[in-house]
């Protein structure tokens, strides 16, 4: 169960910089001394934006829903005295936590740079 919540953490790791990857690989061949040629990486990112969104909320739902089963078993280790294991538990239920503020934070930092282009792909939804 806790490898399914990390390999979700990490998906939703993978979709958020992915889309960022998937943007800066589209760069021309011919340089550019203007610099302008990150407005269409830029628009492609943001196209792809609320796609990228809506598969972090999804992942964030069933990290949600299987969170409160991982803190139970850390909960019952503990009680049975088991504090190395309850420890190790611990630690990567804060990794996943950790892993999911960066993740939220870039998500945020991609949605602020598409709302002062004009060209966001979303509604800019709470996260």
């Amino acid at each position: 169960m806790l490898r399914k919540i990390i390999a979700g953490t990490a998906v939703a790791g993978a979709l958020t910089f992915g889309a960022a990857g998937i943007a800066g690989a589209a760069t021309p061949t011919t340089p550019s001394t203007s610099g302008g040629s990150s407005g269409a990486n830029h628009a492609a990112l943001c196209a792809r934006l609320s796609k990228v969104e809506s598969r972090v909320h999804r992942i964030e739902a069933a990290l949600a829903a299987r969170l409160p089963k991982a803190e139970a078993r850390e909960a019952t280790l503990k009680s049975e005295g088991k504090t190395v294991q309850a420890q190790k538990l611990a630690d990567r239920i804060t990794r996943i936590e950790n892993r999911e503020n960066r993740v939220n934070a870039r998500l945020a930092q991609l949605q602020a740079k598409c709302a002062t282009t004009g060209t966001t792909g979303s509604t800019g939804s709470a996260a």
